[in-house]
């Protein structure tokens, strides 16, 4: 089916990414679709939260699902289109990454709408990750040793017991932190590796009431930003999977 993919797309030898803007700004503090761009790829964003969406998949090389403020089960227009793009485009064999609601629509979509569901209480900062030994030969995780330092922020939870996940890294309290789909080239990360060092305490600002109501101690996690540059492998490693591949 990726080969099917691979025909249809426009004949350029740049990798084409598929960047879906789930939030309600169609910028974030990240810019992590300026990045993908910095790591050679043609990154097409669409501003999924607002409507905006192609007509298929079909003619990318992959496909990034960003975070929202939404839920994965919401009962939401653009919430429904994504699941039936992200269908499609795993029929199609086009690799695919979500990073936090990314991760729990991918999860939806493919492995069933109970599978994301509201935690009782709210994960929030900076952890040290356990690291499963599935990742060790993973395409996208293997250089992140025993343990993997990111900033975690949810609410809403993958559960992890579906027998076409792979779970790569948990916390204490979140038995799917990372997870990949059957074999295939499809992964959600609950964290979030693409926050820098430098904009992490601009997010936090931004985000200080919505923080605070979750628990945290926004000025202490100002203090803890961190580079979590292992955890950023995995971006990097997802681009250049496309690269070679396109």
């Amino acid at each position: 089916m990726y080969q099917l993919a691979k025909m249809r797309k426009r004949h350029s030898m740049t990798a084409r990414l598929l960047y879906l803007c789930n939030s309600p700004r169609l910028k974030s503090v990240a810019r992590l679709d300026e990045r993908f761009e910095n790591w050679g790829l043609d990154v097409e964003q669409r501003w999924a939260y607002g409507g905006d969406f192609p007509d298929s998949p079909a003619g990318y090389d992959g496909v990034f699902l960003s975070g929202s403020p939404h839920g994965a089960y919401e009962d939401i227009d653009f919430i429904h289109r994504e699941h039936d793009l992200i269908v499609e485009a795993e029929d199609l064999g086009i690799p695919m990454l979500g990073v936090c609601f990314g991760s729990q629509i991918l999860a939806s979509a493919l492995c069933g709408r109970d599978q994301v569901f509201r935690r009782d209480r709210c994960e929030i900062g900076y952890k040290d990750l356990s690291v499963t030994a599935e990742a060790a030969n993973d395409p996208i995780c293997f250089e992140l040793g025993k343990a993997v330092h990111m900033f975690v922020w949810h609410n809403d939870e993958v559960r992890s017991d579906h027998e076409d996940m792979t779970i790569l890294a948990h916390s204490d309290v979140c038995p799917n932190q990372v997870w990949r789909y059957r074999d295939q080239p499809v992964w959600g990360i609950q964290g979030h590796p693409e926050i820098t060092r430098d904009q992490a305490p601009i997010w936090f600002e931004e985000n200080r009431d919505r923080m605070q109501n979750d628990g945290a101690d926004v000025d202490q996690l100002k203090l803890q930003a961190h580079p979590a540059l292992s955890a950023k492998t995995m971006l990097t490693r997802f681009a250049a999977l496309l690269k070679k591949s396109s």
